[in-house]
């Protein structure tokens, strides 16, 4: 049998034309955007939700890319920016939504993305070596009444994060005023802390779990609002007569626009992952405080946040 040149043609678009129609999210792989280095805490839970989520996903597949860049601002615009059709996913510090527009222009609308689900809120701490006189909040804000910036206090991801804001949250509550020392990263702080170079350091509970159960650190307190159940000995901030509550609440965006019956599906699968026994366990294994929340509840408290962070930038500013 003999082909036209037209029939031909058409055989060869056929597998094309197939894979165009492809029902989501089986055309192609979805791209999921970290703002932020490889084995940070956004990286971690990105990369641990979509792993259990995508299971309840058939066909799924995802490639995880680190744009990183001016703190965490150049992967959040890629993920606001892309098109609206399922296929870009983000993982983000929902902090850094409101904070980084208070510094300087970004190319996003807080209430505008599409939120899927947080999953961890690892609340801020302040930690100290082992060895060291200050053994609560109180000891703390005691010497620094006395003698003003006499204490350096560490920021793991520096001005303007979660761990600078608590600081400032502290300084505010208590009428003290610490000498800050910003840093670029949990690890960075966490090794000054160690040496001695720093008197404190601010970096969240889920980060610092491991130096304590070697019994190098002691956590002076935790800004949440219960103690965790991986470290029931840490007190919380209002266990000290302080109301002071932050942290970094981490989870899966997408940009504007994505199709209803998409945001619907991806909800749903994490809503199944959040009641499987398996995933809490897994979590508490990697020490990821979880916080399971979807769509519009998830959107909620972003924009909170953000009115929270607006009204303490509008009494204490800061800038990088």
């Amino acid at each position: 049998m003999r082909l036209t040149r037209r029939a031909t043609l058409g055989l060869l678009a056929a597998p094309a034309i197939a894979r165009a129609q492809a029902p989501w999210p089986t055309e192609r792989p979805i791209e999921v955007f970290i703002p932020f280095p490889p084995g940070g805490g956004v990286d971690a839970m990105t990369r641990f939700a979509l792993y259990h989520a995508g299971q309840r996903l058939p066909g799924a597949r995802f490639a995880f890319i680190n744009r990183v860049g001016a703190g965490g601002q150049i992967g959040m615009e890629a993920i606001f920016n892309a098109a609206g059709d399922g296929y870009t996913l983000g993982g983000i510090g929902s902090l850094n939504i409101s904070t980084l527009p208070l510094e300087r222009p970004v190319r996003w609308e807080a209430e505008r993305f599409t939120y899927i689900a947080n999953i961890v809120d690892d609340a801020c701490a302040l930690w100290v070596l082992n060895t060291s006189p200050l053994r609560s909040l109180d000891d703390l804000v005691r010497a620094l009444r006395a003698r003003p910036e006499s204490v350096s206090v560490g920021s793991a991801a520096g001005v303007g994060s979660d761990d600078h804001l608590v600081l400032l949250a502290l300084e505010e509550a208590t009428n003290i005023r610490a000498l800050h020392a910003p840093y670029n990263g949990t690890a960075q702080v966490q090794r000054d802390l160690l040496s001695g170079a720093v008197d404190v350091a601010s970096f969240n509970i889920g980060e610092g779990v491991a130096l304590l159960r070697e019994g190098r650190l002691r956590c002076l307190g935790m800004a949440s609002p219960a103690r965790w159940s991986l470290t029931p000995e840490v007190p919380t901030f209002r266990d000290q007569g302080l109301d002071v509550l932050l942290g970094s609440a981490r989870g899966i965006v997408g940009p504007p626009g994505i199709p209803a019956p998409v945001t619907a599906a991806l909800r749903a699968a994490f809503a199944a992952t959040f009641a499987d026994p398996r995933f809490t366990a897994d979590a508490e294994r990697v020490a990821l405080p979880l916080r399971p929340m979807l769509g519009d509840e998830y959107r909620d408290m972003v924009l909170r946040e953000g009115a929270a962070v607006r009204a303490l930038f509008a009494r204490r500013p800061w800038r990088r």
